[in-house]
């Protein structure tokens, strides 16, 4: 039935021998529970609660075929028919829910994290330390039965079809590109002969499953990277994988090594589904378009406009498991939307963590951090309306809570609307949306323009009170810090203090580094803006050369996005200096899949920076410093505070003297930068507790 709101994305789709409810695909993403002893149990949780949710389709996280192929040395495996069993809970519990899910079958190829990786041909990946064994035509082969082997045992577990992963870099984009096979035997050389590898592999599974199974094949459309396929070679590629058996084609975008952000929060929402609709007419089979869809508004545009047939959202069902429920009934601002910060997803993946979200911490948590009735309702005083005290003002009163909240700012926020003023960070205004709406269907009492007093709470007959007071900044020990011209970051970001041309900012981490990219950003911050997007970070959408991107500004060339007419490729108005007292790259602890960004967009601004600095004082010229063996002053007109924060713990001190306990959460509980990912997790916890 289609739904008024969203006729496209509710439209049924009929692959011959299913029909899948609506137009939403929940992408593939690695959570780390693949690999954990009780990992089954928890996944059927994590994708029970996505498939009642509504997903029509779920894709796992991907799962090696042999061991080889493991990312790294513990990764998942589904080689033989022992772990069957295992993945059997999950499927059971999807079917339960009313979904389907396929396994996701990933070689890593050259991208492996230990002594056993293989690859097409032995070429280091820029981002590894390891060469890769060259795989043997014996060894091609096998690999090949091991696809086949997988994905029958994953018909065995239960799974409704696989997704083989074609793209990002891994192993089989390996075989495709030039760039990565440099092989002379039947397995390389020519496109056709490059592309044999995946269409073996699409075209034995499907002689093993039968018609009635979902072969899903994810295609790099765009790799992102010099040497990559062309479009001419994309869609040929296409045409034999459908003629090969594939049902769907999802679309693949970007290299791992690629130089171009592609889901980060920067990314503008559907930044790449032109990708997929190039291909639109080009195979019968549908397509499914990716990448920075969040929102069922925009998964709409895209197949309204004739993009793809489908759309796959993987972080967004992180965020809200009831993405798609929530959609069909009309009523999108209940909706948690993914922000694409990657701090607690991607972030947590490739640091060896497990993967969860940093606006809905129970993601992958499903079984240890459950929201249920209270049988002793409370009376709860929170005080601070910033990310930790929403998340525990609405959780509490989720659970049955009779929830008052204080803030002496006449809106909700606290720090989130610091950050919103840095460029690249407007999708927090969706996390405050969610919230202003859960503080209505949860009914907490709100007072805004309200200064939370000791005495007024002590008063309040309150059972519990919840302090998340924030933080405030750290002022060091450096002389002459009276002077006009130093500056904190609050001043800057949110109180829009008059900044000078020459700036030196004291402080090299996230907040050192949201208030460089504040001043130096140039033009309008539209995250509607695709076309400057893609000339910016130097993608071709003619695709002139291969790989969809000009290798100069792939190496990092600033020169060639000004000679390619890149509007933003010009020295910015200010001289900006950053310092870090520490020795070592600045930034060192940004996310460590955007870090990158950031750091590569303030150097093309020529932002310099400057670690194992002394800050000796301030002086008419600007900041004395040491650094390098030697003094110096460092020029300003503007000196910028980013120098760290203190928890603001007064009000807790006074409850003190009452005798009355508090709990401490965010940063009045620890004061590191602003981090709203330990904020919102430490306010659901402790709501969930009470």
């Amino acid at each position: 039935m289609s739904m008024p709101t969203y006729p496209h994305l509710f439209s049924p789709l009929d692959l011959g021998w299913v029909t899948l409810p609506n137009r939403i695909i929940m992408g593939s993403m690695h959570l780390g529970l693949e690999e954990e002893p009780d990992g089954a149990e928890r996944l059927a949780a994590f994708y029970r609660e996505r498939a009642a949710g509504g997903a029509a389709l779920i894709i796992t996280g991907g799962v090696s075929p042999n061991a080889a192929g493991r990312l790294t040395p513990g990764a998942a495996l589904l080689a033989d028919a022992s772990a069957v069993a295992q993945h059997r809970t999950v499927t059971d519990a999807v079917h339960e829910a009313g979904g389907r899910i396929a396994l996701q079958i990933l070689h890593a190829g050259r991208y492996a994290a230990h002594p056993g990786a293989v690859a097409p041909s032995p070429i280091q990946a820029p981002i590894s330390p390891i060469t890769p064994h060259e795989l043997s035509a014996a060894e091609v082969e096998q690999t090949i039965t091991d696809y086949v082997r997988t994905a029958e045992l994953a018909r065995d577990a239960g799974y409704d079809g696989v997704e083989i992963m074609g793209s990002e870099g891994y192993l089989i984009n390996q075989f495709i590109a030039a760039r990565t096979n440099q092989r002379s035997d039947e397995w390389g050389g020519s496109f056709t002969q490059r592309v044999r590898f995946p269409l073996e592999i699409i075209r034995r599974t499907r002689a093993a499953l039968g018609d009635a199974f979902i072969i899903v094949y994810r295609l790099s459309m765009l790799d992102l990277v010099p040497g990559g396929s062309t479009p001419a070679e994309v869609a040929e590629l296409a045409r034999l994988a459908e003629a090969a058996g594939a049902t769907l084609l999802n679309t693949g975008i970007g290299w791992h090594e690629a130089r171009v952000p592609t889901i980060a929060s920067s990314v503008p929402r559907g930044a790449f589904t032109w990708v997929t609709r190039r291909l639109m007419g080009t195979v019968s089979i549908p397509l499914i378009a990716t990448n920075r869809v969040n929102t069922p508004e925009a998964a709409e545009r895209a197949l309204a406009a004739g993009d793809a047939d489908l759309v796959s959202l993987a972080r967004p069902f992180l965020a809200d498991p009831e993405f798609v429920a929530k959609a069909a009934a009309g009523t999108p601002e209940r909706i948690n939307t993914c922000i694409g910060c990657n701090q607690a997803c991607l972030d947590h993946t490739f640091s060896g963590k497990l993967a969860s979200c940093l606006v809905n911490p129970r993601a992958g948590a499903e079984t240890e951090l459950r929201i249920t009735r209270s049988r002793a309702p409370r009376r709860i005083a929170v005080v601070g309306a910033g990310p930790a005290g929403l998340a525990c003002a609405t959780t509490a009163a989720e659970r049955g809570h009779d929830v008052t909240l204080f803030d002496a700012a006449e809106r909700i926020g606290g720090q989130l609307n610091v950050a919103l003023q840095v460029p690249g960070k407007s999708e927090f205004r969706e996390t405050l949306r969610y919230f202003q709406v859960r503080l209505a269907e949860t009914g907490v009492d709100v007072r805004l323009g309200t200064r939370a007093s000791a005495e007024a709470l002590a008063d309040g007959g309150f059972d519990e009170i919840v302090l998340a007071t924030g933080v405030l900044p750290r002022t060091p020990e450096i002389p002459g810090l009276a002077d006009p011209r130093v500056l904190t970051y609050l001043d800057v970001l949110r109180d829009r203090a008059p900044v000078g041309e020459r700036v030196v900012i004291l402080g090299a981490g996230g907040i050192g580094f949201d208030v460089a990219e504040f001043l130096t950003h140039e033009g309008t911050d539209d995250p509607a803006d695709v076309a400057g997007f893609l000339a910016h970070w130097g993608v071709d959408p003619a695709s002139t050369e291969p790989g969809g991107v000009r290798a100069a500004v792939a190496t990092g060339a600033r020169e060639a996005n000004r000679a390619s007419g890149d509007p933003s490729a010009h020295s910015p108005a200010r001289t900006v200096t950053m310092l870090q007292r520490k020795p070592g790259k600045l930034g060192a602890g940004l996310g460590k899949t955007t870090g990158w960004i950031h750091r590569s967009e303030l150097a093309s601004r020529g932002v310099q920076m400057v670690p194992g600095a002394s800050y000796l004082g301030v002086t008419a010229a600007g900041l004395h410093i040491a650094a390098d063996g030697a003094e110096r002053t460092v020029p300003a007109d503007t000196i910028v505070l980013c120098t760290g924060q203190e928890p603001e713990r007064s009000l807790h001190a006074a409850l003190a003297e009452r005798g009355i306990a508090a709990h401490l959460i965010g940063g009045a509980d620890v004061a590191a930068e602003l981090d709203a990912k330990r904020a919102i997790d430490q306010g659901t916890r402790l709501a969930a507790a009470l």
